[in-house]
């Protein structure tokens, strides 16, 4: 039975190994990067408002997190500027003046398939009060795509590349709250 820990930026920052593990087998990314996004993923924990979904079974082997979006942060800033520039100041204002930005959300892939990204994301929404909650996701047909499609929310761009990357990402976007999580 996986259970599900709401944990705040301490908890989040001991169970780093165990985290940035989980990262690697769900997103296989060249191991030089791990370094980078380990950093980042201290720092994240240091924004407004931060929280984590922790999964698990009882060993972790899954994880989200999200924190309240801000001026000053790199993705919320370049992220603001281009839904700006791409379709005007009063939507971005709407998507990002008020959101929670859903940083991370990862499964082990022994654990995908089972509603365990669902219930995370549900987690890291509830109750807050943001207005608005928006991610980035790979412009791809994959199944975080149709997960984050399914619990309602909807492309803003499509065709982004981040500054000095070249992969394809999506920015999506919800209205919060989320509609109730089925029974």
């Amino acid at each position: 039975m996986i259970q599900l820990r709401r944990v705040g930026p301490d908890r989040f920052i001991a169970a780093l190994d165990t985290v940035l593990t989980i990262y690697a087998a769900a997103m296989r990314p060249p191991p030089d990067q791990l370094p980078g996004r380990l950093a980042i993923m201290r720092n994240h924990a240091t924004y407004p408002d931060f929280v984590c979904m922790l999964a698990e079974a009882p060993e972790i082997v899954a994880f989200a997190y999200g924190f309240h979006g801000t001026p000053g942060q790199w993705w919320h800033d370049v992220v603001r500027r281009a839904l700006r520039d791409r379709a005007g100041a009063p939507i971005a204002e709407n998507w990002f003046g008020d959101a929670l930005e859903i940083a991370e959300v990862h499964v082990h892939p022994d654990h995908q398939g089972k509603g365990i990204g669902r219930r995370m994301i549900h987690g890291l929404c509830e109750g807050r009060r943001e207005r608005t909650a928006v991610l980035s996701t790979h412009d791809a047909p994959t199944a975080a795509r149709h997960l984050y499609r399914d619990i309602g929310f909807v492309d803003l761009m499509t065709e982004f590349v981040f500054p000095g990357g070249y992969e394809d990402y999506a920015i999506a976007g919800t209205s919060l709250p989320l509609s109730p999580l089925a029974g």
